[in-house]
C-alpha cells in the first residue's frame, strides 16, 4: 500500500506542475487552482485507464502489423501513444474544472503531457524515494515512534543492557546457552 500511496503521491505532483505549465503556456487553455482537482483525474487516468487503453490499441495494432513495414508500425506506435494522451487529456478536461477552447486547445496539451511524463519517468526514482521519505516521517509522527524503515538517529540511546539481555545477545551470536559457554570455556 504504502509504495502505491508514495507512486501516486509523486505523481500527483509532477501532474500539477505539468498543469500549470500547460495552463501558462497555451492561451486556449484555463487551469488555476482546477489544477488541484484536475492532477487527481489525470494522475489516476495515467496510472489505470492509460494502461488499459494503450493495451487495447497495442492489441488492435498487432493484427496487421505484418502488413506495415519498419517505418509504417513506428507511425502507428506514436500514433496509438498521443492517442492515448489525448484521451487522457478529454477526460481530465471533462471530469475538472479545466476548460480548453479552440482547436489547438485539444491538439497540443496531449504533446505536453507526453513530453512531461517523460520527463517524469527520468526522475521517477528520485521524486518516489523523497517521496517515501516524507511519508515514513508523517507516519511515525502519527504513529508517535520511528517507522519500519527508519533508521535509528544519534539522539536515540539505549538503555544500558542488563546481564540477561547481555546472555541473550551472546546466545544469538554464537548460539550456545551461558552455561554451555561456561562449559567449553572450563573445557579449555
Amino acid at each position: 500500500m504504502k509504495n502505491g500511496i508514495v507512486r501516486f503521491a509523486a505523481l500527483y505532483v509532477f501532474n500539477v506542475a505539468v498543469l500549470l505549465l500547460i495552463g501558462l503556456l497555451l492561451p486556449g487553455v484555463s487551469v488555476g487552482f482546477n489544477a488541484l482537482w484536475a492532477s487527481v483525474i489525470l494522475t489516476l487516468a495515467a496510472l489505470f485507464v492509460k494502461p488499459l487503453i494503450a493495451g487495447a490499441f497495442r492489441k488492435s495494432a498487432a493484427k496487421s502489423a505484418a502488413e506495415r513495414t519498419k517505418t509504417g508500425e513506428k507511425i502507428v506506435q506514436y500514433v496509438l501513444v498521443y492517442l492515448v494522451e489525448l484521451i487522457v487529456w478529454v477526460l481530465t478536461v471533462w471530469l475538472s474544472g479545466v476548460r480548453a477552447s479552440g482547436f489547438w486547445a485539444f491538439v497540443l496539451p496531449p504533446l505536453a503531457l507526453l513530453f512531461g511524463w517523460m520527463i517524469y519517468d527520468q526522475i521517477d526514482d528520485r521524486m518516489r524515494a523523497k517521496a517515501a521519505e516524507i511519508y515514513d516521517s508523517v507516519q511515525a509522527r502519527v504513529t508517535g515512534g520511528r517507522s519500519k524503515s527508519a533508521p535509528a538517529t544519534a539522539s536515540t540511546t539505549a538503555a544500558p543492557e542488563s546481564p540477561e539481555t547481555t546472555a541473550a545477545r551472546d546466545e544469538l551470536n554464537d548460539g550456545l546457552t551461558p552455561e554451555q559457554r561456561r562449559m567449553l570455556d572450563e573445557l579449555g
